[in-house]
């Protein structure tokens, strides 16, 4: 009885899902087919250090030098001490996605490497090339001298679905050719400081070695490049992340044409459109990108942007986040004119911009004018329309995070509040209250984001 009433049990849900039994296969089947044009990566990098086994002191750290010479005559701080190259080894994963040997993978996979080496499934080992990388994406290509080979299927993910299941190929800690398996868990999962990409969050086990390789969904199509996961261990804890495959190949078709990146710019700081800011400024619901600053001489400036506009949409696409904004703008080629569509003092106004070249992290620390604090934060004193529409009496505006506060998770947009319980009025009162934190020590940053409240540990990390 019990056997007869599975067999009909299984009958049916076929009979009412034919494209599900018709498009899916399982993951046997996937790997079987797809699993060839996975590969695993392997770099080295040289690290000088002594022959006597101390690292390499740069010239201008005079207290490290006065020790060596003290302590190790022969060693980095004295006369004529012997230096050695000593290799330093990485491991990644990758998928051909050309087959004249293109290679996608992360760019922290082959950063500073001397020598990368791909693997294939079948044995075969080639020194790659690398063609690009974008370290504001974590995406890289490159390149081996080989023809007739097997290239991954793409797919689209705009049409995954939260609950799809999915699958991963990489090598977690070097254990090559490993298969996982879990669901999409979130779609435009967006993470501190990666303003460019809105990731797929999976329940894919992911661990160090699974980066750069592909997630796929069960047509076979890859959707995703594993690349982050976020944990408290350095090992899985059940939350992967993977960067869209269409933000990936717009990224390496530069990569490959170019040799780098170009991506629009606005110039605009923003803020997340809380309730609370949504019912002071007249809109009909939280949306949209609070502008808090525009900067000068930027393609904002010259468009008529102000601060307290709320951009809606964008090119003709609505912007419900504000962090749909800075993907939205830095996927368009500088140059190119669109139109924007902003809330200002209760009516909708139409705009237009011609947009710049996002600056280079050199001149932002630089050439833009911005001045950075110790820690890494450009900050600005906030308005009184500001502070009267957070419904705060203090605090300064995050224009900009590098450095040790951008891994410490701050982001532009944030409102600080406080350092170490002390309350800020101005941006010379962080300045006063961040030097008087130890290098090696953290500061607690209160920090105003959205409509609620947080603390960031700040680690200072040097002067």
């Amino acid at each position: 009885m019990m056997r007869s009433f599975l067999a009909m049990t299984a009958f049916l849900f076929t009979l009412a899902t034919p494209a599900l039994a018709k498009d899916v296969m399982d993951v046997a089947d996937l790997v079987e087919k797809q699993g060839p044009a996975v590969v695993n990566i392997s770099t080295t990098k040289l690290v000088r250090r002594s022959q006597e086994g101390m690292p390499f002191v740069m010239p201008d750290e005079e207290d490290l030098q006065e020790f060596f010479r003290k302590f190790f005559p022969g060693g980095p701080g004295g006369k004529g001490g012997p230096m050695q190259e000593i290799p330093s080894r990485g491991a990644g994963s990758g998928f051909i996605v050309s087959n004249d040997g293109y290679i996608l993978t992360n760019e922290h996979v082959v950063k500073d490497a001397d020598e990368v080496v791909v693997k294939l499934i079948d044995k075969r080992t080639f020194t790659a090339k690398v063609v690009g990388t974008d370290p504001r994406t974590d995406v890289a290509v490159i390149k081996i001298t080989a023809s007739n080979l097997p290239a991954v299927k793409l797919g689209d993910p705009s049409k995954l679905r939260v609950g799809e299941a999915v699958a991963a190929i990489g090598s977690p800690f070097g254990f090559e050719n490993s298969v996982t398996a879990g669901i999409v868990s979130a779609k435009g999962r967006m993470l501190p400081s990666d303003g460019y990409v809105s990731y797929i969050q999976t329940d894919v086990p992911i661990n160090p070695g699974n980066s750069g390789g592909p997630l796929f969904n069960m047509r076979g199509e890859v959707v995703g490049m594993n690349s982050q996961i976020y944990s408290r261990s350095g090992g899985y804890q059940g939350v992967s992340f993977a960067i869209p495959i269409d933000v990936a190949m717009e990224v390496a078709d530069q990569l490959k044409s170019g040799g780098k990146v170009s991506r629009g710019w606005l110039g605009v700081v923003i803020q997340e459109v809380t309730a609370d800011l949504a019912e002071s400024f007249g809109l009909d619901r939280p949306r949209g990108a609070l502008v808090a600053q525009v900067q000068e001489d930027s393609p904002a400036s010259k468009a008529g942007l102000q601060a307290s506009d709320v951009i809606l949409t964008f090119d003709g696409k609505a912007v419900e986040n504000s962090s749909d904004l800075p993907r939205m703008v830095g996927l368009v080629k500088p140059g190119s004119r669109i139109p924007l569509e902003v809330w200002r003092k209760g009516k909708v106004q139409q705009l237009s911009v011609a947009l710049g070249e996002v600056p280079t992290e050199k001149q932002v620390a630089g050439e833009s004018g911005k001045s950075f604090s110790r820690g890494g934060l450009a900050l600005s004193e906030l308005g009184e329309d500001q502070r009267r529409a957070l419904g705060i009496d203090h605090g300064v505006l995050v224009e900009d995070a590098t450095g040790d506060a951008a891994r410490a998770g701050i982001r532009t947009g944030d409102v600080i509040l406080a350092v170490n319980n002390t309350k800020l009025a101005s941006v010379a009162a962080f300045r006063k209250a961040i030097a008087a934190v130890p290098v090696g020590k953290s500061a607690a940053i209160l920090v105003r984001r959205g409509d609620g409240s947080l603390y960031i540990p700040l680690k200072i990390s040097s002067e």
